[in-house]
């Protein structure tokens, strides 16, 4: 497997419908604002088995001191390869040095970020007005 990371924002809207549907991400049923909020992130790093869009993490930020995660999908049939840590790695190249990097993670993922250096934020609560089912 020769995946290969990238910043392009030159997505086909199918692919990444594709992606969130394997990952069963309610976003996926509000595709004009999923892709517009995808292209509008500072942050857009995709990652290709070839041509094929296996996997993605958007970030926003201020620019300065703080970043947030949204998004991190890999498809199922590639989980368990290392795509996510690379990913998590090229956003860790440009926010490294940020004052406060967050995310909101459930399920497995917990896990995954853990091992990615993330930890729970001292005794905070996530909280949030959401309109979906999963994530």
């Amino acid at each position: 497997m020769n995946i290969q990371i990238s910043e392009t924002r030159n997505l086909n809207i199918e692919d990444i419908l594709d992606l969130y549907k394997a990952n069963e991400w309610s976003s996926a049923n509000k595709p004009i604002q999923l892709y517009n909020g995808l292209l509008n992130s500072e942050t857009l790093i995709t990652a290709w088995d070839s041509t094929k869009l296996v996997g993605l993490g958007n970030a926003i930020s201020d620019g300065y001191l703080t970043v947030y995660y949204p998004h991190l999908l890999v498809l199922p049939d590639y989980q368990g390869n290392g795509i996510g840590k690379m990913i998590m790695d090229k956003m860790q190249e440009k926010y490294n040095h940020f004052h406060m990097q967050m995310l909101t993670a459930d399920g497995k993922a917990i896990d995954f970020y853990k091992k990615n250096g993330f930890e729970r934020a001292g005794n905070t609560e996530p909280m949030w007005i959401y309109s979906g089912n999963e994530h």
